[in-house]
């Protein structure tokens, strides 16, 4: 982590040559960061870094206190939080609210982008229509990270689709719902700090995510095997209220941008380095990882392909110019 920091304060620093001189005469401003992982999930700590950056860039006039795992606002209030001004910025996966654009969901398209550059091209060809959206909603977009690629966990061997009919699966969005559907699983909304109580108590008997969140939860505890499948990397993304941040100083504007795109950056570059660190961690606390069986691999991209021509009909014109200027990238 000691990098991150390093490019953190590099980075702030600079800005502040051109930010705090200008902020004496302006009151100190004090915002609120809610996000929904724990303290120890590295989208939270990259989440206090780039806090850090911004206070340090504006010489301390405006501040942000980061209040994870829920603490302040859960998950699933986060977005309407900052969009209503209950808090002036906060961090959300963007694809739990696909019920509200489907266009939000354009990171959890089944085997659309499945590696880090992968998904560096698809966010860079989604963000002009993002920031488009959440403008609308009174938000302003600042910066994404991916989780690492997602896998599938259960309590048991699962060599085919077959295997997983009529187990109870975690949903966090529409994607990860739908798949539970076309695989005969029961979905059942669950959000991240909820997760463990889920597995505990049998509300949840499986999921799909990234090794990271089965590392943080210690999902060893409650099941037994991981599959590698690199589904997609959902991302999680940091946005302002809008009207709290048009009445910064332009200054204090700059620093908020400059020091998001450095977030959004190492961020990225700490995901991918955890990636492989992750794995190791699951299968050396007795989990049994490795990719899908031939099998279990075709069925799932089957699966994956009715869900991606599904989600490009409801995107409409929108996700379709997405998936164009992605296409064209590669």
């Amino acid at each position: 982590m000691k990098f991150v920091k390093k490019l953190v304060m590099t980075t702030a620093a600079a800005s502040f040559a051109f930010g705090a001189a200008s902020f004496g005469a302006t009151a100190a401003e004090k915002w609120d960061m809610p996000m929904a992982y724990n303290d120890g999930n590295f989208h939270t700590k990259n989440g206090k870094l780039f806090a850090e950056a911004v206070g340090t860039c504006t010489g301390g006039e405006l501040t942000i206190t980061v209040h994870g795992g829920g603490s302040l606002f859960k998950g699933n209030e986060i977005k309407r939080a900052v969009r209503t001004g209950q808090a002036q910025i906060g961090e959300r996966l963007l694809s739990a609210h696909a019920n509200e654009n489907v266009v939000f969901g354009f990171d959890s398209v089944p085997f659309l982008a499945t590696s880090f550059s992968a998904s560096e091209k698809l966010k860079k060809a989604a963000n002009s229509t993002l920031t488009d959206i959440l403008a609308k909603q009174n938000l302003v977009l600042l910066y994404s990270v991916p989780w690492p690629p997602q896998g599938l966990y259960f309590k048991k061997a699962i060599n085919s689709v077959s295997d997983m009919k009529g187990i109870k699966f975690r949903a966090y969005n529409a994607a990860t719902a739908r798949l539970a559907e076309l695989s005969g699983m029961l979905p059942v909304q669950i959000e991240a700090a909820e997760l463990v109580q889920a597995l505990a108590t049998g509300v949840a008997d499986s999921f799909i995510s990234s090794g990271s969140t089965g590392y943080d939860k210690k999902v060893w505890e409650h099941l037994s095997h991981f599959y590698d499948t690199q589904a997609w990397l959902p991302r999680n993304t940091v946005f302002a209220n809008k009207a709290a941040f048009d009445a910064l100083p332009k200054t204090a504007q700059n620093c908020l941008k400059s020091s998001a795109m450095l977030a959004g950056a190492a961020g990225t570059a700490r995901s991918e380095q955890l990636t492989g660190w992750y794995l190791t961690q699951l299968a050396a606390n007795g989990m049994k990882v490795g990719g899908p069986g031939e099998k279990l691999a075709a069925e799932l991209k089957a699966i994956g392909a009715t869900m991606s021509a599904e989600w490009s009909k409801a995107a409409g014109e929108a996700g379709a110019a997405i998936v164009k200027a992605y296409s064209s990238m590669k």
